[in-house]
């Protein structure tokens, strides 16, 4: 009887370690979100790559008021974006190819209370409209929520990551939209 006893204690003892070891295996962090915005533009696409397609320009995003870098659009190429308000996003290029009218950056540097993610990387390519008769742009990116612990606060979880970048991706389609139609 004293060995069942033994026995069964050791199953259970072994149970509650594979337990603990399976649940710490699904109490993960936080999972990358995907975050994709296109829009059409009345313009040929070499007049909107003209407008997006150098780096070290992103005056057409509405909240930029001053973009500064270095090595133009070149691999590891730099800027530093100053948004309205004095706070400041740090940016590097990684892939740029002027032929096929896209690029890739990541934010090396960015203040959560201003954009609420980590570990971001974004994608900008122009191609023709579906119809032939102008563009399309498209703005995809990639990225950790702002908190990147478990029981993140409201305002750096999933959903305020996913919001905050979608709201910024659209409001910068729109105002190239505008910039591209007006000619200004």
């Amino acid at each position: 009887m004293r060995a069942t006893i033994v026995r069964a204690a050791a199953v259970m003892a072994a149970l509650g370690v594979v337990g603990a070891a399976l649940t710490a295996a699904w109490a993960h962090g936080p999972t990358r979100q995907k975050v994709r915005e296109s829009i059409e533009i009345n313009a040929p696409p070499a007049k909107v790559w003209a407008a997006i397609g150098n780096f070290q320009d992103m005056s057409w995003l509405p909240p930029v008021s001053k973009t500064e870098g270095d090595k133009g659009n070149a691999i590891e190429a730099t800027r530093r974006l100053t948004l309205a308000g004095g706070a400041t996003v740090d940016e590097e290029l990684y892939k740029y190819d002027a032929e096929k009218m896209t690029y890739s950056y990541r934010i090396t540097a960015v203040d959560v209370k201003v954009l609420p993610v980590t570990n971001y990387s974004s994608t900008l390519t122009v191609a023709p409209s579906a119809d032939g008769k102008g563009s399309s742009l498209e703005w995809a990116g990639a990225f950790y929520r702002g908190f990147p612990n478990n029981d993140p606060p409201p305002e750096l979880n999933d959903q305020a990551a996913v919001k905050a970048v979608s709201e910024l991706y659209k409001a910068g389609l729109e105002a190239l939209k505008k910039k591209v139609e007006s000619g200004s």
